[in-house]
């Protein structure tokens, strides 16, 4: 029984709508309710040359809130949703799993460790960068641990490099714990550090955007360079290295580029579960297997997607915000088991 498949300019035109109509709702809804005309009128005033749009209606209040609060916020959810979907889909690819996620080779683990090192040294609070640099940090460090234990002769095993992941997230994840443990006596720091680790999007400024963006593109643009290889290589590495691929090299640059997305998209947002796994499975059930079309339609469906559970995170209990890790969860969990029981049902019916 052959699948069905959606073209790419059927999915696209189902897909940039709700994009749209989401990144719309993530700025004009919350504690104070915006006009999507106020915040159209806004933008424009800050991104279209002076005198181009007529200020006139605009109070400073507004202002504010659209540009300094609410896009900023919804900008990072975007390229957080998209790195960590675009890295899902890489790991999927290299692992040959649909079910793989990003920090399976340690570089979520690494993230939070470097976080978790950033509160306890006082880091934090001397500086805004300071957190996200060494969430960074410490996913690449993780990351090179991590191909070093793996790597035997230039050679490193997909599945050698699958335990090697598993075996440093376990000592990373016993590490924060540890730390945690130990600076938990300080209410404030403790409280931060299990706050940031459920994830979330509270207090994002330009700042955040300058230091997510620019890596979240490089990863994106790398993941596109190497569709073909990653094509390849989820044929088997033997087929890949038939038709010229340096398989070594390939899953190099693959871990690396999945690296870099998941490093990006955790030092701005915390832990936040399920966008990588969920995300690039459902979108492949779509369009197909192939990268090329694969890796941009879970980008934009990945930024999508935590735009919509970032705006449940702010409304769906006010004046309290849910934790994004949460919601994430909470919906990503049910949509991935309704996800695999279509898998068992399509499987029994061939």
């Amino acid at each position: 029984m052959s699948k069905r498949r959606l073209s790419a300019p059927v999915f696209y035109a189902a897909l940039l709508p709700i994009l749209t109509a989401s990144i719309l709702a993530g700025i004009a809804i919350g504690s104070t309710t915006l006009d999507w005309r106020t915040v159209v009128h806004v933008a424009g005033l800050k991104l279209l040359p002076a005198g181009w749009v007529n200020p006139g209606g605009i109070t400073k209040a507004d202002t504010v809130i659209v540009w300094l609060i609410r896009i900023p916020r919804v900008v990072v959810a975007g390229f957080v949703g998209m790195g960590l979907a675009v890295a899902g889909a890489v790991m999927q690819g290299l692992f040959r799993n649909p079910l793989a996620e990003p920090s399976l080779v340690g570089t979520g683990s690494g993230a939070i460790l470097g976080a978790v090192i950033s509160f306890a040294a006082g880091w934090s609070v001397r500086s805004v960068v300071s957190l996200p640099i060494a969430a960074m940090i410490g996913a690449f460090v993780a990351l090179v641990i991590v191909y070093v234990m793996a790597t035997r002769g230039g050679v490193t095993p997909v599945g050698t490099l699958l335990l090697a992941g598993i075996a440093v997230t376990s000592l990373l994840t016993a590490v924060s714990s540890l730390l945690i443990s130990i600076t938990i006596v300080n209410w404030q720091i403790g409280q931060e550090i299990v706050f940031w680790m459920m994830g979330g999007l509270d207090a994002r400024s330009w700042t955040h955007v300058w230091l997510c963006a620019p890596f979240v593109l490089l990863g994106f643009a790398a993941a596109m360079f190497q569709t073909r290889d990653l094509d390849l290589i989820q044929q088997g590495e033997e087929t890949a290295a038939s038709f010229g691929v340096d398989v070594e090299s390939s899953k190099r640059f693959l871990g690396l580029t999945a690296a870099i997305l998941t490093g990006a998209a955790v030092a701005v947002a915390g832990g936040i579960g399920f966008v990588g796994l969920v995300v690039p499975h459902a979108v492949r059930l779509l369009v197909g297997p192939s990268n090329r079309a694969l890796i941009p339609a879970s980008a934009l469906t990945g930024a999508a997607f935590l735009i919509l559970c970032d705006l449940l995170a702010r409304t769906i209990h006010p004046p309290v915000e849910i934790s994004l890790g949460v919601i994430t969860a909470l919906v990503g969990g049910p949509l991935f088991i309704g996800l695999l029981i279509r898998r068992y049902w399509e499987a029994s019916a061939t």
